[in-house]
């Protein structure tokens, strides 16, 4: 296994996208499953901390290390199978997003989860468990999860697969490989019902490989995931309508969302919003975007009805005052590319100007439901114009979904920053919404995550993690606090 003790050699792992970072001692990069047995039992019988570690895209802390050793997946990056007749995949965990969609769509098939910085590896996106613009329509990744293998932190291996191992009531019973079981108490809460990453999946009779999509790493390493795939339609209206106020733009997207959730003709797989500030931080690179202006980016599969959709689509833009003539339009793959570009643009930029300044990227991930929605990003957007601080709002209306972020100057602004996310996770969470949609808890998101569920339901989670690794090894701060594992 190849293993690195030199901190100059390592210090990239030792950050992620938000610009949080952390040290570590030694980092191993392990090319088998094996090899992850070994070394987690030798940290386990040693107490030696590990941080599991992904391609850096994460926005939480999650695979930033606290002390300790860092395991790199990065090695074990192959695509093992394809069954295009039952359309599942079957992957190694370092596979990249974005590769592993090219790969199957020249297939035909279709794997719909989406996060917005591709270039992740797959297991992170189910330790996390992703989503994005395509969620609107297909859901997150955890509904394309049909099996996978997992190292517990104890060195034991396991192998789950949907519908075969469900939880009785809040009880379940876990047989490793090696013959070892493990009697589980799934946490007893009430999760938000709203798009929803924070902590721990729990429902009473769920099935038992939930509980390990969105555990951030904390209960095992993935070391091979069963992925289920769909027919791919490379008929697609992507477009990009500009509105001249985001009242207009709301009411379009609601009247889209309500005709694609009830039985009417459009059926949107993406609804996706840009306010009039993102929209001005992208123009000097795309300088075709008019002026004073907010927009939305939907998108729309066509089948034999193509001539009919089409048109309801601009009967609906007409409807909402935009001008579809002044609309960009997607006519082939190469255009929709440009469009997926133009809506991941505005990420890298916030994170790249964050990171400039020298700060940690302070941007919400809350979600609420669909009723509270409208007067909550009022209430929000007023609250930051109030502090006067720099700010950009864009993301997955869709699912009432905002990502607002906020570009503070100097370490003043920043602190500032951080009351005023505060308060918009408390009122996300008074509205019975959910501190994070779809990145995850991390480290950064620990006190929020307390704030939704309350120190009951931490101690739940954190009593259910000890059953898994009794030694405290595995990702040590993901989700809850260290002081919680006692």
């Amino acid at each position: 296994m190849i293993y690195k003790t030199d901190p100059e050699e390592f210090q990239n792992y030792l950050t992620d996208a938000s610009n949080y970072s952390g040290t570590a001692e030694k980092i191993f990069l392990p090319e088998t499953e094996n090899e992850i047995v070994e070394l987690l039992k030798e940290c386990n019988s040693a107490q030696v901390r590990v941080t599991v570690s992904g391609n850096g895209t994460g926005l939480n802390g999650g695979r930033v290390p606290e002390g300790g050793v860092v395991l790199s997946l990065e090695k074990m990056n192959r695509i093992l199978e394809l069954n295009e007749v039952e359309k599942f995949v079957t992957v190694q965990p370092a596979v990249i997003l974005k590769d592993l969609q090219d790969y199957v769509e020249e297939h035909k098939l279709f794997y719909p989860p989406d996060p917005t910085e591709r270039n992740c590896f797959i297991g992170a996106t189910v330790a996390t468990n992703s989503s994005g613009a395509k969620t609107f329509k297909y859901g997150p990744t955890r509904d394309y999860i049909l099996a996978m293998r997992v190292v517990l932190p104890t060195g034991e291996t396991v192998y789950i697969e949907r519908g075969k191992q469900k939880v009785e009531g809040y009880s379940a019973n876990l047989l490793t490989e090696q013959g070892n079981e493990i009697a589980i108490s799934v946490p007893q809460f009430e999760m938000p019902n709203t798009k929803n990453a924070s902590g721990y999946f729990c429902k009473p009779n769920m099935d038992l490989i939930d509980l390990f999509i969105g555990s951030e790493g904390t209960l095992g390493i993935i070391t091979e995931l069963k992925l289920k795939l769909l027919e791919y339609n490379d008929n697609i209206l992507s477009c990009v309508v500009f509105f001249p106020t985001e009242d207009d733009a709301f009411n379009f997207i609601d009247e889209a969302r309500d005709i694609t959730l009830g039985d009417g003709i459009l059926s949107a797989r993406a609804l996706e919003f840009f306010d009039k500030l993102t929209l001005d931080f992208l123009r000097p690179d795309y300088q075709t975007i008019p002026l004073d202006t907010c927009c939305v980016w939907f998108e729309q599969e066509l089948d034999e009805t193509e001539e009919q959709l089409t048109e309801a689509w601009l009967e609906l833009i007409d409807k909402h005052n935009a001008d579809a003539e002044k609309a960009w339009i997607a006519v082939d793959k190469k255009e929709q590319e440009k469009f997926k570009d133009f809506r991941h643009a505005i990420a890298w930029r916030v994170n790249e100007t964050v990171a400039r300044r020298g700060l940690k990227k302070i941007g919400t991930d809350i979600s609420v439901p669909v009723n509270e929605f409208r007067p909550f990003y009022k209430w929000m957007t007023n609250l930051v114009e109030q502090s006067k601080i720099e700010y950009v709002v864009y993301g997955h209306f869709g699912n009432c979904h905002p990502h607002l972020n906020m570009l503070p100057k100097d370490q003043a602004d920043f602190m500032k920053s951080k009351k005023v996310y505060f308060e918009i996770c408390k009122e996300a969470v008074r509205l019975k919404g959910t501190v994070s949609a779809e990145h995850g808890i991390g480290k950064m998101k620990r006190d929020y995550l307390l704030m939704m569920y309350g120190e009951d339901t931490i101690k739940q989670m954190a009593k259910l993690k000890l059953k898994f690794d009794p030694n405290r090894i595995l990702n040590i701060g993901n989700i809850f606090e260290e002081k919680y594992l006692q």
